[in-house]
């Protein structure tokens, strides 16, 4: 790894605190990256506010980070980006994170209890206030899952392929840098080796691996 490395800081997803990414910070330290977790109330009813808090956060790190947000996590790092422009991060990688659309949300939002337990963060981020088109020159990665079990087809019909909360087309943003699709649900991605490699490589190059071999290989291979 070049010397110094950006710090990685991460940004959990809906109804969430951060705990289950554990396992992907912990990966991604082994390799020499310091790490942070922001947390934030994911059913806020301001936007903005928490635009203003996660950019409280990155300052903080005192330096250029690396934001590594999965699901409402990814769309909250790119709004932030889009809210404060000059802030220090240098790139961001999506996991699983429905940056156009959400066909889950919308069909919570048509009754009473799915829309209080939504609450305001995701309808401003993604509905209300919509990223339409990626214009920084701040590199985004997604990366998205293809393997369709999970909450999302109880309450909606996903377009297919999708990682059982978020359809792969939700997480095609125009203007991002690259993105892959990867076998897993939308929250196994959170423990698969692959998942550790592609950060790293993004980190590192502006752009995820493409062959398949290194794709697959273990973090212990890889490390």
């Amino acid at each position: 790894m070049q010397d110094p490395q950006p710090k990685l800081i991460f940004a959990h997803g809906l109804w969430m605190n951060g705990l289950e990414m554990t396992w992907l910070r912990s990966r991604l330290r082994d390799r020499g990256y310091s790490t942070a977790q922001f947390q934030y109330n994911t059913v806020a009813p301001k936007l903005a506010d928490n635009c203003r808090r996660f950019r409280q956060f990155i300052l903080s790190r005192q330096g250029p980070v690396t934001l590594i947000g999965h699901s409402l996590g990814g769309v909250l790092s790119l709004q932030t980006l889009r809210a404060f422009p000059d802030l220090p991060v240098e790139k961001i990688i999506c996991l699983g994170s429905p940056l156009v659309d959400s066909a889950a949300g919308r069909s919570m939002q048509k009754v009473a209890p799915g829309r209080f337990m939504m609450g305001g963060l995701l309808p401003q981020a993604i509905f209300e206030q919509p990223l339409d088109e990626w214009n920084s020159a701040v590199p985004v990665g997604v990366i998205a899952g293809t393997r369709g079990f999970g909450p999302g087809r109880v309450v909606a019909r996903l377009p297919r392929p999708h990682d059982g909360t978020v359809a792969v087309s939700e997480t095609r943003l125009p203007g991002i840098s690259d993105h892959i699709e990867i076998p897993y649900t939308h929250t196994t991605m959170l423990f698969a080796p692959v998942v550790v490699n592609q950060c790293d490589h993004f980190v590192q190059h502006g752009r995820f691996m493409r062959d398949p071999a290194a794709e697959s290989q273990s973090e212990d291979e890889s490390g």
